[in-house]
């Protein structure tokens, strides 16, 4: 897809929304569907929530997602690549996507908490400010993800791990995936940083895993850290790898990804920056070296039942 730097390039959403606001709602209708996930077929999602967050950052540009003509050329150069399986995207972005009519057969997941603004005070209240459950129903969606993390010296958490747990069963009543990514989290000089040791990762797996009445509909999201093999023993759900604000050489990013993807229970990839801001600039390329990374393999044979 060649990239159109006309500025009045989107200027038919506005007028839609405008004019047919009901014209998301008919667009979600007539998508087409992914036809579902399998075993043995990693899937490939491209992230688009954290401007919703107030999360305008990508490496050393505050403002890099700022402009959403740019993201949304970026993102349909992505969802162009037949590899991709899907989106993850706030409301906004998502119902634009609708509306270019670039997420057929996609699977599509919404971004439901993001009451958690990047450098608020009480950060770690992360409301569920952005995709109800209903509403992703109602979209035709696969499922909702939400953000969840624990800082143990913010009594703000607890707020956090029970609206988590509510979604997860409003999600589970629906038949609709909860793809929840926690992390370990402490404030320093103001600012949250995520714990990405192993074993605060595994720490946080345990705390997330266990939240909701049901975990039948539940996926773990979670970051690529050393000692991948011990974090993926810690849980038997399906799991996606997140890629975070990219750091270091884009090739090293691929292959500490590579080797992750290899392990027993990886569904895939749910990558945002790394792949839409690459800093050479080719998000077709960055896209097309992270497909083939995914393993599409024969399933495992489940074990029979015995008689």
């Amino acid at each position: 897809m060649d990239v159109d730097d006309d500025p009045r390039r989107y200027e038919h959403l506005s007028t839609i929304r405008l004019e047919d606001p009901e014209a998301v709602a008919r667009a979600a209708k007539a998508r087409r569907r992914h036809p579902g996930v399998k075993s043995g077929r990693q899937n490939f999602i491209v992230a688009a929530d954290h401007p919703a967050r107030g999360a305008l950052a990508v490496g050393n540009d505050p403002v890099a997602m700022a402009d959403r003509r740019q993201l949304l050329d970026r993102l349909q150069i992505a969802l162009a690549n037949p590899a991709v399986d899907g989106i993850l995207a706030s409301p906004d972005i998502m119902d634009d996507l609708l509306l270019l009519g670039a997420l057929d057969d996609k699977l599509v997941f919404g971004s439901m908490n993001r009451g958690g603004l990047s450098g608020l005070v009480n950060e770690f209240d992360d409301r569920f400010t952005g995709h109800t459950a209903a509403a992703l129903e109602a979209l035709g969606a696969d499922g909702g993800k939400m953000l969840t993390r624990i800082c143990l010296g913010d009594p703000d958490t607890v707020v956090t791990l029970e609206a988590t747990a509510k979604a997860i069963d409003s999600l589970a009543e629906r038949k609709l995936i909860a793809m929840v990514e926690p992390f370990l989290s402490v404030r320093e000089n103001g600012r949250v940083r995520n714990d990405l040791s192993t074993d605060a990762v595994i720490k946080s797996i345990a705390i997330a895993e266990g939240l909701g009445s049901t975990s039948a509909y539940t996926w773990m999201k979670l970051p690529v850290v050393a000692g991948m093999d011990r974090v993926m023993a810690a849980t038997t759900m399906p799991t996606v790898l997140l890629g975070g604000d990219p750091a270091g050489p884009q090739d090293e990013v691929f292959a500490t990804w590579q080797a992750a993807l290899a392990l027993p229970g990886v569904q895939g990839l749910t990558v945002g920056r790394t792949l839409l801001y690459p800093s050479d600039g080719d998000v077709a390329g960055a896209v097309a070296t992270a497909a083939s990374l995914l393993h599409h393999t024969a399933p495992a044979t489940a074990p029979e039942a015995s008689e």
